[in-house]
């Protein structure tokens, strides 16, 4: 019954295990049936293993937001959704850069994750909306946020 919730979790439970550092974000924004869980950190807190096997580069001057679409389901869990994802990244000047995410799948889970170009200490704002496949509506969120070498 909870076998997607627990997949989704172990998924999204890694990604955050990775983000143990002070320069990584692990949050999400409720949006009543649906949650978009989103991370933000440097490529080079990946193993470089993991970087390989999902095309990645490992840098200190690459960033990764990864985003996940989580439904509510009918028992109060969570399960990961399709969808479609995509963003943009703007720095303290307001210059933009448009995000390219990919969908990678792992089991039951599907999340999606573009790499960014930072300098350390940078400040960064992520205009990113989700868009649940059926759902309909837009899923907006704004976040902002700093990334520090180490």
């Amino acid at each position: 019954m909870f076998r997607t919730y627990r997949i989704a979790a172990s998924v999204i439970s890694a990604v955050i295990a990775v983000l143990l550092t002070p320069s990584a974000a692990a949050e999400y924004v409720d949006f009543g049936d649906y949650q978009v869980h989103y991370s933000i950190f440097a490529s080079s807190f990946l193993r470089p293993e993991i970087a390989e096997k999902n095309g990645l580069n490992r840098s200190k001057s690459i960033g990764i937001i990864n985003i996940s679409i989580m439904e509510e389901t009918g028992d109060g869990g969570l399960r990961t959704v399709s969808g479609q994802v995509e963003g943009k990244v703007l720095n303290d000047i307001q210059q933009q850069r448009f995000l390219g995410f990919r969908r990678i799948s792992e089991g039951d889970a599907v999340y999606y994750i573009a790499e960014f170009q930072y300098r350390n200490a940078e400040l960064l704002t992520f205009q990113v909306t989700a868009r649940p496949q059926g759902g309909g509506s837009d899923l907006p969120i704004r976040v902002a946020h700093a990334l520090y070498n180490d």
